[in-house]
């Protein structure tokens, strides 16, 4: 008799953020490769466009609802359909209701990536505040594990929820197959982008995290071009006035929203840095993917961030105090850009620490995790 770990993939059928889609879709993947003799693997979907590209899926459970109304249900406990068994989700939504781990053998485990929602609940929608809260309750009552992908934000989440003993660190990695594409720089001119540059990581809100990294390169003396990722659509205006602010000529700033794997890899491909100036608790996709290439890493120092980076880049400033940020990440860059030296030990450092990531690594502990319940 075969034992089968169903994955919730509500974010294959509707995508509400790229960043858990690839996580959901990697997973998935890596999960049918590793799967232990005598296992499989399997789907739970909401009602959408029927085709799900995952070689060796076993069974697909295709829900009679979309993913809102999916979410709005298991928010509330109500579960029909899901069935029992063995449940991983690769994000929060999951059906956690009671169950019998010890009897029926019946398990749920969700994935927590980041934890601005709690954090910083005001730059959520209230309907999305009041989800993410009442999600928070059904696993601190239901789930039997939850995953993180670092432990600072295991600890974070700790204080947040009372979920004693049963958070488990798997860290994400890079898509498979992430490298620069053949059509790299047919890529950039179509995005109209230059070919050495400085990337910048943003995050959702236009917020001081950006602000500081502007300050950071026009102290740094650095005169390149910068390229802003990971910023929603229609704060471009907001962005560039941040830079002029901090004495950054507009013309230098070139902000790109709604980029697949390949665009990313190809401004990476022309970046001579990356630079995360955020402190927030979130899994930095962005710093994996440019390890994941051996791009230089410049980093603000925060607990997510000195876990992932390790030695696979430079940590600037102090993660209790933020207010010498934007001095301490300029030092940061003006160093990294000292010397043709001084770069390429940067990009070998964050190609070694960038091989520590694998998705294939995360699916067999995550067949290990469900083992152990």
């Amino acid at each position: 008799m075969s034992v089968m770990l169903r994955v919730v993939l509500d974010q294959l059928v509707t995508e509400t953020d790229p960043d858990l889609a690839t996580a959901s879709r990697e997973l998935a993947r890596a999960l049918v490769q590793a799967a232990p003799a005598g296992c499989d693997v399997g789907a739970i979907v909401p009602s959408g466009p029927q085709g799900l590209d995952l070689p060796g899926v076993a069974e697909i459970r295709r829900l009679g609802m979309g993913r809102r109304e999916l979410a709005a249900a298991w928010q509330l406990g109500v579960t029909a359909g899901a069935g029992g068994g063995l449940i991983h989700s690769p994000t929060l939504l999951a059906p956690l209701v009671r169950h019998d781990r010890v009897n029926d053998h019946d398990q749920t485990v969700v994935t927590i990536w980041d934890l601005l929602p709690w954090e910083h609940p005001g730059e959520f929608p209230r309907p999305a505040q009041t989800w993410f809260k009442g999600m928070l309750k059904r696993v601190r009552k239901h789930a039997d594990a939850i995953v993180v992908p670092t432990h600072a934000m295991a600890h974070r989440l700790g204080e947040l929820a009372d979920v004693r003993g049963r958070v488990r660190v798997i860290a994400g990695a890079a898509p498979a197959g992430f490298a620069v594409p053949t059509d790299a720089v047919g890529r950039r001119r179509t995005l109209g982008l230059p070919e050495a540059v400085i990337l910048m990581v943003g995050d959702a809100a236009a917020s001081a995290a950006l602000q500081t990294g502007f300050r950071a390169v026009a102290r740094s003396g650095a005169d390149l071009p910068i390229v802003v990722v990971d910023v929603q659509e229609g704060q471009e205006p907001a962005i560039v006035d941040h830079a002029e602010a901090a004495g950054i000529a507009a013309h230098r700033v070139h902000v790109r929203t709604g980029l697949d794997a390949g665009d990313r890899a190809a401004i990476l491909d022309a970046s001579t840095m990356l630079v995360a100036p955020s402190r927030r608790s979130a899994f930095p996709w962005r710093v994996i993917e440019a390890m994941a290439l051996g791009v230089p890493v410049v980093a603000a120092a925060s607990p997510e961030h000195r876990e992932v980076i390790v030695d696979g880049g430079i940590l600037a400033g102090d993660e209790v105090d933020d207010s010498q940020d934007a001095d301490a990440l300029a030092a940061a860059i003006a160093d990294a850009l000292s010397s043709t030296a001084a770069l390429e030990r940067l990009a070998v450092l964050s190609g070694d620490r960038g091989r520590a990531f694998s998705w294939r690594e995360a699916a067999d502990r995550v067949w290990q995790l469900h083992a152990d319940l």
